[in-house]
């Protein structure tokens, strides 16, 4: 970040805390996971040929037993994130179901992001963009070709390496600062930038050990106050610390300030093959979220998810036989009623503990292709969105 950056960045980011000092403790703060993979990008286009996004993928889908609801029809259709009055229309539809920001999926690889114009051209060009704040969970894993994934397949391509060391991760970090927190709809907790991180044993294992880590990380702190926030808020994400040691002393050490899931199946099993009852998530869900603070040592942010299909993702000529990712168990019975029971369960929970923020994090805005999207379809419309609103009412 060079000189003339810097004092913008600061300036904003004052001018932010200055004029809102955004504490969700007295407000819920529901955020919904978007993946943006429904643009074109040039390396996809490398990958798959020229215009493909992954509607491509969706729009291939079959079911894989009676009664399985494949392909998704989506009700606005295979449009494109990057156009802003695409986003426009996104936004609205959140707002209006009480969804307060989008939780992007971030990438960067070899040097520049990844998949970025979905937020960087569709949200950010958005005339309302106000009314949705956004945040960014950094998907700092490789990138693997699984569009589509073969049956048995030894290991799938690896297009891009999650590779990065203390350099890079200053250029990662300087580029976030700059071109995200300091905007005026940037999530911030108390004032301080949310900023989550998907693998956090990854970055460990790539900084070359804790110490390296925890040094790369009190330089993003310190350069996020010097810009002119109070502190940074970092969110991990609960499956990204399986394997670390001694959770409650480590990620407070780290400057982890809450723990946060993905998707259900990262902490409740998927015992059937190939479906499952989505009703009985619910409380295997519950009860994580009971045990999560002690497990983690800081608060844990409810979570909950819409559902899980990732058999668009297989390849459609090969049997689907229970395997690894994305041949797995399917979640079935997902109705928006049910969906808007696990919502009530968790803003339940939510109020029992007023002590810390209230976040909810839901799994997901357009996750098509892993079966878990609040955006209207073809079999329920508009419901899922309106489960939020009955849950925790519109804005």
């Amino acid at each position: 970040m060079n000189r003339r950056e810097f004092i913008a960045a600061s300036a904003c980011a004052a001018a932010a805390v200055a004029t809102a000092k955004e504490s969700a403790k007295g407000r819920y703060e529901i955020g919904a996971y978007y993946f943006p993979n429904y643009h074109v990008d040039p390396r996809n286009e490398a990958v798959h040929g020229k215009g493909w996004t992954e509607w491509e993928i969706l729009k291939r889908s079959e079911p894989k037993f009676a009664g399985h609801h494949q392909p998704k029809k989506p009700t606005w259709g295979p449009e494109d994130e990057s156009d802003p009055r695409v986003f426009q229309k996104k936004i609205e539809a959140a707002a209006d179901s009480g969804i307060t920001h989008f939780i992007f999926d971030w990438y960067w690889y070899e040097g520049a992001p990844f998949l970025n114009r979905g937020l960087e051209s569709g949200y950010l060009g958005a005339p309302n963009k106000d009314r949705v704040k956004f945040c960014l969970m950094w998907a700092n894993q490789d990138w693997y070709n699984l569009m589509p994934a073969r049956l048995h397949e030894t290991q799938p391509p690896l297009l891009y390496p999650g590779t990065y060391d203390a350099t890079d991760f200053a250029k990662i970090t300087d580029y976030i600062i700059s071109r995200y927190f300091t905007q005026p709809s940037y999530l911030k907790i108390d004032g301080a930038p949310y900023f989550s991180i998907y693998e956090l044993k990854h970055l460990i294992e790539r900084m070359g050990g804790l110490a390296t880590a925890r040094a790369a990380i009190e330089r993003f702190q310190n350069k996020v106050r010097a810009a002119g926030f109070p502190d940074l808020h970092l969110n991990a994400v609960a499956a990204g610390v399986n394997g670390l040691a001694n959770l409650p002393e480590l990620l407070p050490s780290l400057g982890i300030k809450s723990v946060t899931s993905y998707t259900w199946i990262h902490h409740v099993e998927l015992s059937v093959f190939p479906a499952i009852e989505y009703g009985t998530f619910i409380d295997p869900a519950e009860a994580y979220w009971r045990k999560a603070p002690e497990l983690f040592g800081v608060p844990y942010h409810t979570d909950v998810s819409m559902g899980w299909d990732p058999s668009p993702r297989a390849c459609q000529s090969d049997r689907y036989e229970q395997a690894a990712y994305p041949f797995t168990s399917i979640l079935t019975g997902n109705t928006p009623q049910l969906f808007q029971s696990a919502l009530a369960r968790a803003k339940a929970y939510i109020d029992s503990h007023s002590d810390v923020p209230k976040v909810l994090t839901i799994n997901s805005w357009n996750e098509w292709t892993e079966g878990s999207h609040l955006e209207p379809e073809a079999l329920y419309g508009m419901d899922y969105l309106n489960a939020i609103r009955n849950v925790f009412g519109g804005r």
